[in-house]
């Protein structure tokens, strides 16, 4: 009978004061519910937790029948608290996810298929394309649900480059910038370039290939001499000292440690969503640039910054499901995140909210749009043993920097254990 008065008084909503009849009954209906715990978790430096934390009162002063318990934790330990929960069915009613992550997780059962909550229009999707739906999807079934839209870019420091480059700019072009910075600046010429994983894959899209090939069972490349010149070029910055040692980037452990913000570097490798920490960080105007080419506009693809999912085993799925929806549509919460988690996916949202940004968001705004307009891809989950291979890729690349291995026998040795790995899993 409750749920026949919402749905009546829904077609019937008038707007009182700022706050609709249609939510002073959801409030209402909400009091006289069950009390529910949901259990969330996310990764992210200290500003994303503030703005979750005050997210999540909004929510819950809007659906007092449910409390929310909060677990956060920089990247490398939110993974690694992860993990146990996993293993022990002990996993938080909402996970935020990667897509590094997603297929593992799903493959073995973790995590629920978020379409019968869409079918419900428990999460509204109706300014929400299926193309950014697609990302967060492991064959037919939404196992992640895209919190925002980001692309790989530069962050760079106008007062410490000696050249600003152009946007056509190249690879060559790159290189010769860092070696001046280092010469006349005597800082490093750009940061570590890491995740490599990113900015390889980045570097192969630009040649016409992928990390992956489409099943996901080998590399996406044939001729290792891509590899090799990645990292050829990585050493000679290395040997000019205009590139940071691996001991160096392994000691940058927060955002208040990397090379940019302590004027080390006036260049830094990122994605677009990471531009506003960077600015409030370093307390100086940066900007956004656009990776080297050529081949911008295929390297180029926006991805979802991050995802939530339901564990599979969470006994609340519908609140934790009116949760996401609330996340991703509500006007007055994305208000406070402001696309921190990258560009809002709902376009609604966007036309809301963008005359409330500041120049600065609204150049990140405009980087994606222009990003997207370009190349209409968007990444989806890596495959099974992903994980894996980054963290091979990363091991290889830093024997490479350490000197330990050639770059060619980095490229042989990367393709066959990766090959190993994927035709084993997949």
């Amino acid at each position: 009978m409750k749920k026949i008065l919402f749905s009546t008084l829904s077609l019937v909503m008038v707007m009182v004061g700022g706050c609709s009849n249609l939510e002073i009954v959801e409030s209402a209906a909400s009091k006289n519910k069950e009390t529910v715990t949901l259990r969330i978790a996310w990764w992210g430096e200290q500003p994303r937790h503030d703005y979750t934390l005050e997210v999540i009162e909004m929510f819950e002063k809007k659906y007092p029948h449910i409390n929310i318990e909060s677990e956060y934790a920089n990247w490398d330990d939110y993974w690694k608290k992860l993990a146990p929960m996993a293993a022990g069915n002990q996993l938080p009613d909402i996970i935020q996810m990667d897509l590094l992550y997603l297929k593992t997780y799903s493959d073995k059962n973790l995590l629920e298929d978020l379409s019968p909550y869409i079918d419900k229009n428990i999460i509204n999707t109706d300014s929400i394309s299926k193309e950014v739906l697609l990302g967060g999807k492991v064959d037919d079934h939404l196992y992640g649900f895209p919190l925002g839209m980001n692309a790989p870019a530069i962050i760079g420091d106008p007062e410490l480059l000696s050249t600003y480059p152009k946007s056509n700019w190249t690879w060559t072009d790159f290189e010769q910038l860092a070696v001046k910075v280092h010469k006349e600046k005597r800082i490093y010429g750009t940061n570590g370039m890491k995740s490599p994983d990113v900015f390889f894959s980045y570097y192969l899209r630009t040649k016409g290939m992928n990390l992956y090939n489409e099943k996901g069972t080998k590399l996406g490349y044939e001729e290792d001499q891509l590899f090799i010149d990645y990292f050829e070029m990585q050493l000679r910055l290395l040997e000019k000292g205009a590139f940071p040692r691996a001991d160096v980037t392994e000691q940058i452990k927060s955002i208040e440690d990397e090379l940019l913000i302590n004027q080390q570097s006036p260049m830094t490798w990122a994605y677009s969503n990471q531009y506003i920490g960077f600015l409030k960080a370093a307390n100086r105007q940066l900007e956004l640039i656009l990776p080297p080419g050529p081949g911008q506009e295929q390297g180029l693809t926006v991805k979802p910054s991050m995802l939530f999912s339901i564990s599979k085993g969470s006994k609340k799925k519908e609140a934790a499901s009116q949760f996401i929806n609330f996340f991703i549509n509500d006007i007055e919460a994305n208000k406070v995140i402001r696309g921190e988690r990258g560009v809002p996916v709902s376009n609604e949202v966007i036309e809301q909210i963008q005359n409330g940004l500041t120049e600065d968001e609204k150049k990140v705004f405009d980087y994606v749009n222009k990003v997207k307009n370009n190349n209409e891809k968007v990444e989806k989950a890596n495959p099974l043993g992903g994980i894996e291979v980054v963290n091979l890729l990363q091991d290889v690349s830093e024997q490479i920097l350490f000197k330990k291995v050639t770059p060619i026998e980095g490229a042989q040795k990367f393709r066959t254990e990766a090959n190993k790995i994927l035709s084993k899993d997949n």
